[in-house]
């Protein structure tokens, strides 16, 4: 018997979990279960990743503590993976005691063994809301294309990576301050000191096991080339996070203590059962341990987490295996077109075996993108799960039920074709194995056509009809309920809900080994319903109410003012309204303040040799001496609004978010007040 260690990556706790999250969870608790099937012992642990700027300001925008956000969403995940049958042993938080008590200790055996070294770098600051700023939210133009509002990090025009102080016009994505450059220590991983050892773990000797799949193997030693980097695991308070035990003042990174979030999950578990910790994590440990993970997080599990096991005298995961994203309707997940679909929304509106067994179907061992057609979708899972797997237990249970009091015969008609599907069993188990789930829903699904093959040869409706035939419909029947029942165990770790009713069904508990022998003169219970065709207007329900959801959730996380407010896109109109729009060029003549107004300007715009007074909320950004003079665009044929500070004859067209970040259209120098706008 092996004793495994599983995990997946730790799903972020600033958002709910969507279907593109779902892949992975679904690939390792297929395992799981299959794994335990086969008589292992193997636990699945996760936690949510709880730390970090982006948590500490959704905190604060919500008027909460990042502690009270954090056990909510936990809450959230929690259902939601419920509700898709991932079997988590332990679920838990990277903020937790043990993950505190884990991350300083490694952090402590680091620096003692001499791979942390303090250095003093420059970051980019925010001066209005006093706090150094990631570079994911730093944004400006591209150093290199000049493409407007990239992170700070790399640009997603011409693929550039640079440093955020490189951006031109850099504002911060908090509060739209212009950033400043400002000195502070931070601490460093020596990532070059496990150079070699790295290296050994990527490129096994012959005869020992590969740790990754080719495809990273030959990602890694691209890395390689380019050289080894130290790796700052620090960041400065403001923070939320774990603070450095001999630095006050100063937070582990995020993702120092994230994955250090697996080993805290499982200490935790060890606690609640009397493991051994050490026996699944010591440097001796002769378990396995097996991280699942998407191709965006790579780097961080093949090169610093084993080099930090590593210099913390801990053992090396056995294999990182990577997967690819998931595209919907081969694309990537779209908001506008209601394909970014959260968890809860298909629960509420599908069955969730659905998706499991499609997205097995789609899985493989290698790095690849895989694609939720919804047409596909439908008919796949009509086809398969409904037309074939199911309909072979409703076509024989009701005679077995009816007419020989739910009792199976005491021999099958055709021993040969039953054990056919048992001799598959070793197979599938290897497909299974190595993470081929659709090469083994494959061969699954062809055995389910040789059951309905010889269901439709046997015709037992027809036998049913000739009483001096009830021997060969008993037996006929059971060999299509025992070919129903080895379906069933292959399906098992897809589907493992659906399976629970065949279990109930056939009053037994599956086991990979158990279906080497047919059930014979065995009661079974009376067959119910376990699953439904799909409906198209399900989906197309689905898909609306994902399109409610980013709407409910752009209001719901929308700041009143400042650069991360976003506003849903407004119902269409038509063109011919569009063209009844006038807009004109202005020329500023003055500008005023308005007594008693916290937000607007009282402009007087010069058409040409026509004037209009015109209110503009735009106080916030401007000051009437900047303005006055400019050209702007102007909406010329708006009907007068009478305010209570004057009627306003007009409206300035301005675009932003709000706040400082608001900019007036100005044209070109060479317009001229009252040239219309094409």
């Amino acid at each position: 018997m092996r004793n495994i260690l599983i995990t997946s990556a730790l799903p972020y706790a600033n958002g709910p979990i969507h279907l593109g999250h779902l892949v992975e969870y679904i690939q390792t608790d297929i395992w799981a279960r299959f794994q335990r099937m086969r008589g292992h012992t193997c636990y699945y642990v996760c936690a949510d990743d709880a730390h970090g700027t982006p948590i500490m300001l959704r905190a604060q925008q919500e008027g909460i503590t990042p502690e009270q956000l954090i056990a909510k969403v936990a809450e959230e995940h929690k259902a939601d993976f419920a509700g898709f049958a991932v079997g988590f042993d332990n679920y838990y938080s990277t903020h937790s005691q043990e993950n505190r008590e884990i991350a300083q200790s490694i952090y402590l055996a680091l620096r003692d063994a001499g791979h942390i070294e303090r250095r003093i770098i420059s970051q980019l600051f925010d001066p209005e809301k006093q706090m150094f700023l990631p570079d994911r939210f730093v944004k400006g133009s591209c150093p290199r294309c000049g493409a407007e509002d990239q992170y700070g990090d790399n640009c997603e025009v011409c693929g550039a990576t640079y440093d955020a102080s490189e951006l031109k016009n850099p504002r911060s994505v908090v509060s739209g301050a212009t950033p400043v450059e400002k000195e502070s220590e931070h601490f460093f991983f020596k990532l070059a000191d496990f150079e070699q050892s790295i290296r050994d773990w990527i490129h096994p000797k012959a005869g020992e096991a590969a740790h990754m799949q080719p495809e990273v193997v030959n990602k890694m030693d691209e890395w390689f080339s380019a050289g080894l980097q130290d790796w700052d695991i620090s960041r400065d308070a403001p923070y939320f996070g774990f603070e450095i035990p001999d630095a006050p003042g100063k937070y582990f990174y995020v993702w120092m203590d994230a994955p250090m979030g697996y080993m805290a999950s499982f200490k935790h578990f060890c606690a609640q059962k009397g493991l051994n910790f050490d026996d699944f994590w010591g440097a001796n440990s002769q378990a396995e341990l097996y991280h699942f993970i998407g191709k965006d997080i790579m780097r961080f599990h093949t090169f610093f987490w084993p080099a930090v096991l590593e210099g913390a005298g801990y053992r090396k995961p056995n294999a990182v295996y990577v997967h690819g994203f998931l595209t919907v309707n081969g694309a990537k997940m779209s908001k506008s077109r209601g394909t970014f679909i959260k968890a809860r929304t298909f629960l509420d509106h599908l069955n969730p075996e659905y998706l499991r067994y499609y997205i097995a179907g789609k899985l493989n061992n290698r790095v690849e993108d895989i694609d939720l057609n919804l047409e596909d979708f439908v008919a796949r899972v009509n086809a398969d799960l409904v037309g074939k797997v199911i309909n072979i237990g409703s076509r024989c249970a009701g005679f077995i039920n009816k007419r020989f009091d739910n009792r199976l015969a005491d021999k099958l008609p055709e021993p040969q074709l039953y054990q056919e599907f048992a001799d598959a069993a070793d197979s599938l188990a290897q497909l299974f194995e190595n993470r081929e789930y659709s090469r083994a829903v494959r061969d699954i699904m062809a055995l389910a056509d040789k059951a309905n093959q010889y269901i439709d040869t046997a015709q037992p409706w027809v036998i049913a009809k000739q009483s001096e035939r009830d021997g060969e419909l008993h037996a006929v029947c059971s060999q299509g309920i025992n070919l129903f029942r080895v379906l069933m165990a292959y399906l098992k770790p897809i589907i493992p809900t659906t399976v629970q009713k065949a279990e109930e069904f056939l009053n037994e508990t599956l086991q990979w080994r158990s279906v080497q022998s047919p059930l014979l003169g065995h009661t079974i219970a009376k067959f119910s319903h376990m699953m439904q065709r799909v409906e198209q207007s399900n989906v197309d329900a689905l898909l609306e109410a994902s399109k409610e959801d980013i709407k409910t959730m752009q209001e719901s996380s929308k700041p009143t003012s400042g650069p991360l407010a976003t506003d849903p896109i407004a119902d269409t109109i038509a063109f011919e309204d569009f063209a009844k729009v006038d807009l004109r060029i202005a020329r500023i003549v003055k500008a005023d303040h308005v007594e008693g107004a916290e937000k607007l300007l009282q402009l007087t715009l010069d058409l040409g040799g026509e004037t209009r007074n015109v209110f503009a909320g735009i106080k916030s950004a401007y000051s009437p001496e900047q303005l006055q003079g400019k050209l702007t665009v102007m909406v010329a044929n708006l009907a007068p609004r009478k305010m209570r500070f004057g009627v306003s004859e007009g409206m300035v067209l301005a675009a932003g978010p709000g706040g400082k970040d608001l900019w007036i259209l100005n044209p070109d120098d060479g317009a001229q007040p009252g040239m219309k706008v094409k």
